[in-house]
């Protein structure tokens, strides 16, 4: 008896010391006196959560904002920076870059090779990879893939004709999902990837598989926000199979393309280039080091994955938003035809250019629906914060809500409206650089940006001009969000009826 009750009070008194261990962390904040929302004993504001519930996380905390500019938040116990102040949000991003240009994301080259791309690397990697594959993404390379966009897009409209014949109600997500897969596959690895006919075809099963949810990715996902624990099991966040099919699509097509001495001017005629010449370091004058296969293929991957995922979410909410708001969709159109016009009936890569309605439209569905809801970044010295006596110490993470800020008031009155407006030129001008984050802003925004406003907008003009979209019985409105994707989407598709113009 004397035992037990001994134990029991070993156990109590551990209990007790851990409980207070943590209430020692969680105290982090208020110490400094920082606004903060009291964390949940053991694990913190963001621990275990599924990636998309951050959302409504980060909301409580810009909420809980005060005259700091930034709010504090624990990851399990360690102390994290939530930015509520848009001058502050330029000193990470852009004035003080220097200090914040890591994300602090887990990788592993040697277990899983396409993990370590551009997204995820971070320091003297990152910047070397930057600087190699920037000439890759500029308008002169825009305008030579411009007509594959084109190809790809008219093949959509053949096959979304065809599905037409068997109603008119369909699930946008997944066929627009089919058709940046086509534009993806064909720009970054040269292959007719025919997802448009076939919707279980290799690449958009993989396409799939990257972002659906289950139980061990969703336990992948949480060990990697360790990154220590993960580098000692090896983690893989991919797995074996993604790692498999993308280095053997890129190695097969690298050999075809050597050996029949075959250029594309696309995407991995790029990166063949980068594999097979050294580039220079214009600023410090060095040349950097050939990229590898396994480089090669992680930078194909992230491009695919991507560029895919966000430009048909975007895509799809714009249609949406034209569904519930049939003036501005006839508005847009109305531009359309007019370029059209204009150009003799061709869609060129100059007629995209004066389509400046089509722009502000995109630029409202990304501030409305960001597909990345939040920009992730981190101290690589104790950094003190402008006009405060505040200090970010070494290794913290400033997570920036960017949705948040997009349906902040104070930048976007009655936010919920869906207003291209918004986004002419002088209303653009005089609002704050950084309340519109749709690619990220500095020097490691978005690389790809030029290329997904190009896919959906040659997507959108293709189905704008030949379609006419209206909301059915299955629309999702009110739109409810799904609590587990990574990047944001509906919770069970998006219905819209579809007419043939």
């Amino acid at each position: 008896m004397e035992l037990i009750s001994t134990a029991v009070w070993l156990v109590v008194t551990l209990l007790a010391v851990v409980y207070y261990y943590f209430q020692r962390k969680f105290s982090y904040w208020k110490s400094r006196g920082v606004p903060y929302i009291e964390p949940a004993f053991p694990m913190g504001n963001l621990s275990w959560k599924p990636s998309g519930n951050f959302r409504e996380v980060f909301n409580e905390l810009y909420k809980a904002k005060g005259e700091s500019p930034f709010v504090g938040a624990y990851f399990s116990m360690s102390p994290l920076v939530v930015a509520t102040d848009l001058d502050f949000v330029k000193d990470v991003l852009v004035k003080d870059f220097n200090n914040f240009h890591g994300r602090g994301i887990y990788t592993n080259e040697k277990d899983d090779p396409i993990s370590a791309h551009l997204f995820s690397l971070d320091g003297p990697k990152w910047k070397s990879l930057r600087m190699k594959l920037s000439p890759t993404f500029t308008s002169g390379k825009m305008k030579f893939m411009f007509p594959t966009i084109v190809d790809v897009s008219e093949r959509f409209n053949l096959a979304l004709g065809k599905m037409l014949k068997g109603g008119s109600d369909f699930d946008l997500k997944e066929i627009l999902a089919r058709f940046t897969t086509d534009v993806i596959g064909t720009c970054a690895f040269g292959l007719e990837c025919n997802s448009l006919k076939d919707p279980d075809t290799e690449f958009r099963k993989y396409g799939r598989m990257v972002f659906e949810a289950s139980k061990v990715r969703s336990i992948r996902r949480a060990i990697s926000r360790f990154p220590k624990l993960a580098a000692k099991i090896h983690l893989k966040t991919f797995g074996k199979e993604l790692n498999d099919f993308f280095l053997g699509v890129v190695r097969q097509t690298i050999e075809h393309r050597e050996k029949n001495n075959i250029r594309r001017n696309d995407f991995m005629d790029l990166l063949i280039d980068l594999k097979n010449n050294e580039t220079m370091d214009d600023e410090k004058k060095v040349k950097l080091e050939k990229l590898t296969l396994e480089e090669v293929t992680a930078q194909a991957f992230v491009f695919f994955i991507a560029g895919f995922e966000t430009s048909s979410t975007t895509m799809m909410f714009a249609l949406y938003e034209l569904a519930v708001n049939p003036e501005i969709q006839e508005k847009l159109r109305t531009e359309i035809n007019t370029v059209y016009a204009k150009h003799e009936g061709r869609l060129s890569y100059e007629a995209i250019k004066d389509m400046v309605y089509l722009d502000q439209v995109i630029n409202e569905t990304l501030r409305k629906y960001p597909p990345v809801v939040a920009l992730q970044r981190k101290t690589q010295n104790d950094y003190k914060v402008a006009n405060t006596k505040l200090v970010i110490e070494k290794g913290t993470t400033v997570i920036i809500p960017a949705y948040e800020i997009h349906h902040d008031e104070r930048y976007y009155p009655n936010p919920e409206k869906f207003d291209p407006d918004r986004f002419l030129p002088e209303v653009w001008k005089a609002r704050h650089p950084m309340a519109f984050l749709g690619f990220g802003d500095g020097p490691r925004n978005c690389i790809g940006l030029r290329f997904g406003r190009m896919q959906s907008r040659v997507g959108l003009v293709m189905l704008l001009k030949n379609y006419r979209f209206e909301v059915s019985t299955k629309t999702p409105i009110p739109m409810e969000f799904s609590p587990i994707t990574a990047v944001l989407s509906p919770v069970d598709g998006m219905h819209l009826k579809v007419v043939k113009i």
